[in-house]
């Protein structure tokens, strides 16, 4: 790693709390929730600081939403998604876990697949004092976070100890290899893919297996059920097409909406349609683990 890229993500690790600022606009609901309380899970690179959102009315029985937030591997502050899990956990009445999971440059690939992957595999073994039911666990996050989501789904699958129930996609990167279309300008930059590539998968060969890249899965079949989020201007809107029509071929049951006129942060960009688009997963979220 060139102490140049290794300055850089560790620059992007250490000031994320100051600089995402991305949903302060989308708090619709759960601000008067307490504050999440920290538990640490066991995986196998180490004990995991989660964060559970619990709603103030008594929590759909069993169930939790396991949430891993965006920012390119590279930054780790799981409260940029504060806003989201306190909006999940308010209109849904499930408990949401919001995954601490480590990251670049003091970690590469698969670490945070594999940490991410043991906190909701944990969950569906009860999740402790959580008492929670295997089959009303359901994944997501965006961005990077939606890479995350996808590739725990296909670890859980092919482990064939227990399968979440819905995975929810948000703008979701799911190919690491195939850079071609990438060049387009958005907020997503050629220097930042690029910069990802180095720092969190320096071998190259990693990015061609599907747990870094889900897009290159070569069966799909036996997935959970997907809720796909794109963005019309989003460089990644073609991995999620992609994935949807793959998802849907395998003969998965997906939901795939698009956001118009908008680039990667597509729900700040457009806070009156996000209303309806959160509901909507909302409403997916709690269909499944019910």
């Amino acid at each position: 790693m060139k102490l140049s890229d290794r300055i850089t993500a560790a620059t992007m690790h250490a000031t994320a709390r100051w600089t995402v600022r991305y949903g302060e606009v989308l708090r619709f609901a759960g601000s008067d929730l307490p504050r999440p309380r920290p538990i640490r899970v066991p995986t196998r690179h180490g004990r995991v600081r989660v964060h559970v959102y619990l709603p103030l009315s008594e929590p759909v029985p069993g169930a939790a939403h396991v949430h891993f937030h965006g920012g390119a591997f590279l930054m780790r502050y799981p409260f940029m998604d504060d806003w989201w899990c306190r909006y999940l956990a308010a209109t849904t009445r499930v408990p949401v876990l919001n995954v601490d999971f480590r990251a670049a440059p003091y970690v590469t690939y698969p670490v945070a697949h594999h940490q991410c992957h043991d906190v909701a595999a944990w969950a569906a073994a009860d999740g402790g004092d959580l008492r929670l039911d295997r089959d009303r666990i359901s994944v997501g996050g965006f961005s990077s976070g939606g890479n995350l989501a996808a590739s725990v789904s296909l670890q859980a699958r092919d482990g064939g100890r227990w399968l979440p129930a819905l995975q929810v996609l948000g703008i979701p990167v799911l190919d690491f290899h195939d850079e071609h279309g990438y060049d387009e300008p958005g907020m997503i930059t050629p220097e930042l893919r690029r910069l990802v590539r180095r720092v969190y998968f320096p071998d190259p060969a990693s990015r061609l297996e599907p747990l870094a890249s889900p897009l290159l899965a070569q069966n799909l079949s036996g997935l959970p059920p997907a809720v796909v989020l794109t963005a019309e201007r989003d460089v990644l809107r073609h991995d999620g097409r992609r994935y949807t029509a793959r998802l849907r071929e395998a003969g998965v049951p997906v939901r795939h909406d698009e956001t118009p006129g908008t680039d990667h942060y597509f729900l700040t960009e457009n806070p009156v349609r996000a209303r309806t688009t959160m509901a909507m997963v909302a409403e997916s979220i709690s269909a499944a683990v019910s």
